[in-house]
């Protein structure tokens, strides 16, 4: 028994030490969910090609996964579908947003974070009814139905809203006899009609649809607005958390012309929107940097265009032997889409999974998930 005993303490003494030395997960209080609308590997390698291999935000990321994107009734997702997948968890049908396929409403990350005491808040190139943006707040079976998805907006208690689509607003509250100003109003915004008044807000419900429908393409909008939307959605958020007492934030931005372009097979517009999206993601990992507990992660609905970049020619012996854009496609593919991620718990995403499990893991990594 002596034996049995004086063993059992060598043990204990032996595994006390290893338990001490685990490392403590960081806290994470504040998620920036960056998606690049149609924004697939190979688009990440053209922006670092164009750039001359110069550092882009892409190269700062702490750790890399892979998710799959199908939708539940179609290997070939479109943005709705895999927007839902990626806010709420859930894989739905092509079109759809916030439902199952038995038309169960499902909620989203920030719908779940705001409950939680969360701030929340959302920016993108498009409209904010467009089918990504749509997807953390909306629930209908067509992505189209603007009327529904922009009354479902009014729904949410999302603190900050920049973009476009203030157009269907309008023609919400005309329908009903009322003013879509006096009625965001009277929920709490302040309703910022130009850039200059939405740089002028710190804190607080901030509503800056600035453009009727989807923003202009990046070469005729506010010079830098991604990038500097993204920067004053932080810093209003931030005041919320500080002023408010709030948890902590969810951001979702999107890059949402990439996608557009793409379609267009347009190079030199795909191009302009990557150097765009990029800009917004180093302002995100600046954020991080300075603000502990904050994690972004870069990912993407789905690739669109089925861009690849084929040596010209096939002597690889030749000092260069160039390269060119080619598209299999003027639609999305069914590819692996890479996930970037940078900040506290960037170690806890890893390998290849569905993009509802992205979902799932952002949702646990802030105490928000109900499974």
């Amino acid at each position: 028994m002596k034996k049995l005993l004086l063993l059992l303490a060598i043990t204990c003494v032996a595994v006390q030490p290893s338990e001490a030395k685990k490392p403590k997960q960081p806290k994470i209080n504040n998620i920036i969910y960056m998606i690049g609308d149609g924004m697939g590997l190979t688009h990440v390698s053209m922006l670092e090609l164009e750039e001359k291999y110069a550092p882009t935000s892409f190269d700062r990321a702490n750790n890399i996964a892979l998710t799959r994107t199908y939708s539940a009734n179609n290997r070939v997702t479109d943005s709705a579908a895999s927007g839902t997948a990626l806010a709420t968890g859930y894989k739905t049908n092509n079109g759809w947003l916030g439902l199952t396929p038995d038309g169960t409403i499902v909620e989203s990350i920030i719908a779940k974070a705001e409950k939680q005491n969360f701030a929340t808040g959302l920016v993108a190139t498009y409209a904010i009814q467009h089918a990504t943006p749509a997807s953390f707040y909306a629930h209908v079976n067509n992505r189209g139905d603007y009327e529904n998805i922009t009354k479902n907006f009014m729904d949410s208690n999302i603190d900050v809203a920049f973009g476009g689509g203030i157009k269907h607003f309008e023609d919400v509250f005309k329908k009903m006899g009322k003013n879509h100003v006096e009625e965001l109003e009277a929920k709490g915004y302040k309703v910022c009609k130009d850039w200059k008044e939405i740089a002028a807000q710190s804190a607080g419900q901030v509503f800056g649809l600035i453009s009727d429908d989807n923003m202009p393409a990046v070469e005729k909008r506010q010079p830098n607005f991604l990038a500097d939307a993204t920067a004053k959605a932080l810093e209003i958020l931030t005041n919320n958390v500080k002023n408010e007492k709030r948890e902590g934030f969810v951001l979702m931005v999107e890059g949402s012309q990439i996608d557009g372009r793409s379609h267009s097979r347009d190079v030199s517009g795909i191009l302009a929107e990557m150097r765009d999206f990029n800009k917004a993601i180093n302002v995100a990992m600046d954020y991080a940097d300075q603000h502990p507990g904050t994690l972004v992660v870069i990912c993407a609905d789905h690739e669109t265009g089925g861009l690849s970049i084929p040596s010209s020619k096939t002597d690889f012996t030749l000092p260069e032997s160039g390269i060119g854009y080619n598209f299999g496609t003027s639609s999305h593919t069914a590819a692996l889409i890479p996930v970037y991620l940078y900040g506290a718990g960037a170690e806890q995403i890893n390998g290849i999974m569905e993009n509802t499990e992205l979902s799932w893991k952002l949702q646990r990594l802030i105490g928000v998930a109900e499974k």
